[in-house]
């Protein structure tokens, strides 16, 4: 079973409570709309190939961590849409949840999907129960304070916002716990793992920020030009259009250079140079405001 299959086997066991009774049916809906089809799965992935590296040693807690940090990362992008962050209208290509369900059950949504991670983590106990408390604890920490995902969107709300903590949190975080999960779930020592997470996860958000000024909302599945229009903190902003694309190949490069010796080590540092290229921003399609 190849690595995509896993995500998104595991996700639908994952959301298969969200089908029955007495889960209200729209709650329900909203949850699996939020979740398939399947987008990257960029951060699920990092996990399971981490793993995969490291000899993965416990499957079942590998699947359940990487589909848990993807249900986070879907709970995060229905709250950051919201109509009181950025108000989007579109997401992955269609209307975002809040626009197909409305205000309410994008809230209860988001809110579900959080939940339903950590229970998602509880259940892969069986498989290698003395990993699970870092588990937990690594993922916990990639979301709350002081400086998960919530800490990043918190950082929107305040007046004056260093960029390095800001985009480390609201993107960087995920993606280190995606790394250091998959070397938990293996059962090897996770902290040299994080270096990885955190530089894929700044690289991203620089790519975003690129593809914010660069992209059409066609091409990119979500409206753009959002960073200026919400006066928010961006590489481009700070670093100008070249600087912000130096900066990204170099955090590449550092997020490559960084993966610690492991029995895939070789083969991790090909698929990770090739992940990379897929989100690279394309060349200028329109000038920049």
């Amino acid at each position: 079973m190849n690595d995509m299959m896993r995500i998104e086997n595991a996700l639908t066991v994952a959301l298969a409570e969200a089908d029955h009774q007495p889960c209200p049916p729209g709650l329900g809906e909203a949850m699996r709309y939020a979740v398939f089809p399947a987008g990257g799965r960029i951060r699920p992935r990092l996990t399971l190939a981490v793993s995969q590296a490291c000899g993965d040693s416990a499957p079942v807690a590998a699947d359940a961590a990487a589909s848990a940090i993807e249900l986070l990362h879907c709970a995060s992008l229905i709250h950051d849409d919201l109509p009181c962050f950025d108000n989007a209208a579109t997401r992955r290509g269609k209307p975002a949840v809040h626009v197909a369900y409305g205000e309410r059950l994008a809230v209860l949504a988001g809110d579900a999907l959080i939940v339903t991670a950590f229970d998602t983590l509880g259940r892969a106990a069986t498989d290698a129960p003395e990993r699970l408390p870092l588990l937990l604890g690594t993922v916990a920490k990639s979301v709350g304070l002081p400086g998960g995902i919530v800490a990043g969107q918190a950082w929107e709300c305040e007046d004056r916002v260093n960029l390095d903590r800001y985009e480390q949190a609201k993107t960087g975080s995920l993606f280190a716990a995606a790394s250091v999960a998959g070397a938990v779930a293996a059962g090897v020592d996770s902290a040299p793992w994080r270096t990885l997470g955190a530089k894929l996860g700044e690289a991203y958000q620089v790519a975003d920020d690129l593809r914010d000024v660069l992209s059409d909302a066609e091409e990119l599945g979500k409206p753009t030009g959002q960073d200026a229009a919400n006066d928010r903190p961006s590489a481009v902003r700070q670093y100008g259009l070249d600087g912000a694309k130096k900066h990204l190949e170099s955090l590449v490069e550092g997020a490559i250079e960084s993966i610690p010796a492991c029995p895939g080590q070789a083969e991790l540092k090909t698929q990770i140079r090739a992940e990379t290229k897929r989100f690279m921003p394309k060349e200028p399609a329109r000038a920049v405001a």
